[in-house]
């Protein structure tokens, strides 16, 4: 008889479960059939485990190698030494570029982070993922509301992406954190002060703006609206808005959170993203270069870690920067702190989280995409010039 039907007749007695040659189910494995949203799960974890394996792993499986061993260990020694300095030029373009690809591609999803931080959840008032939130926008307001605040994007990323370049440059060379194995804690420094310039040059006034855009629940599919019944309708109009009913310092509301949640942020990424970069280099390209998709892949990786930490912190910030200044009045959130300890009492601590799905599906794909394009940027800007050079 054929051996499965050996382990049929075994019946459903406790030697099913002592049996080592039965063979389990999935669901099984995954915590009991009663339970298939563990399976469902289960299999997502190892389908996103198994890209990022192949994504890493495969050009070298396949022997793609960028340097053979020998150009690699002649190479060496200018690994370890300090870079060649990058002119400010370069920054500007190399991380203009990458912050407006990343941008056109993942705004949507920070329209719904921001609608899911402004919603108070009251009695009766069902909670609602992000899937439920994009919908619901796109069926009240139209596709193009998930594009609200691009503009106070677009407009800032040229300059917060140079300053965020060119600053972790200059940081890198004061505090001798230049070249591939310089220490982690300086890198991690350099990180933090790149994340604290930018957040006070740039990101604070452009977050203002493209949240009170956002927060706008105007429905663009209806006929009848007019553009004088939306208060803000791009970056400069809302930025002139604010500063004549409130005054120039409104557009720095929230600014210490920001500075801390940018400072933060930009330190775990800088110092996560070259950790692995040299790692994954050193064990397993020899000392070469990386493919595109392994930048992508590192870049999201590194890009995730920030945001577990500091989501209170853009709660919060969120909540500063949205809500309007009546002069004589004392307005509801006064600071990062009391903010924060005002929305865990009233409406508990995971509230402090909320947002947190949308917001690591933003700045993930958001991250690697930036990376991926800052390092092909950056391996090609000369090459561009070359020709220009040549006939000059």
């Amino acid at each position: 008889r054929h051996p499965s039907i050996a382990w049929r007749r075994r019946g459903r007695s406790a030697a099913s479960a002592a049996s080592p040659l039965q063979p389990r189910s999935a669901a099984a494995v995954a915590g009991g059939s009663c339970c298939p949203g563990a399976e469902l799960r289960l299999r997502f974890g190892l389908g996103i485990a198994a890209a990022v394996a192949v994504a890493l792993f495969a050009p070298e499986a396949r022997g793609l190698r960028v340097a053979m061993p020998a150009a690699a260990s002649a190479s060496a020694p200018q690994a370890s030494s300090p870079r060649k300095r990058k002119p400010f030029l370069q920054h500007l373009v190399c991380g203009g570029t990458a912050g407006l690809v990343e941008s056109c591609c993942c705004h949507p999803l920070d329209t719904i982070k921001t609608r899911m931080q402004l919603r108070v959840l009251t009695a009766g008032r069902a909670r609602k993922g992000p899937v439920a939130t994009a919908f619901g926008i796109v069926e009240r307001e139209g596709f193009l509301a998930l594009y609200k605040g691009l503009t106070a994007v677009v407009t800032g990323i040229v300059p917060k992406m140079a300053v965020r370049f060119s600053s972790y440059e200059q940081f890198r060379v004061l505090f001798g954190a230049e070249g591939d194995n310089a220490p982690k804690s300086r890198v991690f420094l350099a990180g933090l002060m790149s994340g604290v310039t930018e957040a006070i040059v740039v990101v604070t006034p452009a977050d203002v703006c493209k949240i009170r855009m956002q927060s706008q629940y105007h429905s663009l599919k209806d006929p009848t609206l007019r553009m004088s019944d939306i208060k803000y309708h791009n970056v400069f109009q809302t930025a002139y808005v604010i500063v004549k009913e409130e005054g120039l310092g409104a557009l720095y509301k929230g600014v210490g959170p920001t500075i801390a949640r940018q400072g933060c942020n930009q330190a775990v990424n800088f110092t996560a993203y070259q950790s692995m970069k040299e790692w994954y280099s050193r064990n397993f390209r020899n000392g070469g270069e990386l493919a595109p998709v392994q930048h992508l892949v590192l870049g999201g990786l590194s890009g995730g870690m920030g945001p577990l930490v500091n989501n209170p912190l853009d709660v919060v910030k969120t909540r500063l920067q949205k809500q309007v200044v009546v002069p004589g009045e004392t307005p509801k959130y006064a600071g990062m702190f009391q903010g924060i300890a005002v929305i865990a009492r009233e409406e508990g601590l995971p509230a402090l989280w909320r947002g947190i799905t949308p917001r690591l599906l933003r700045i993930m794909p958001g991250q690697a995409i930036t990376f991926m394009t800052y390092e092909f940027m950056q391996k090609h800007f000369w090459t561009l010039l070359a020709p220009a050079k040549q006939h000059a």
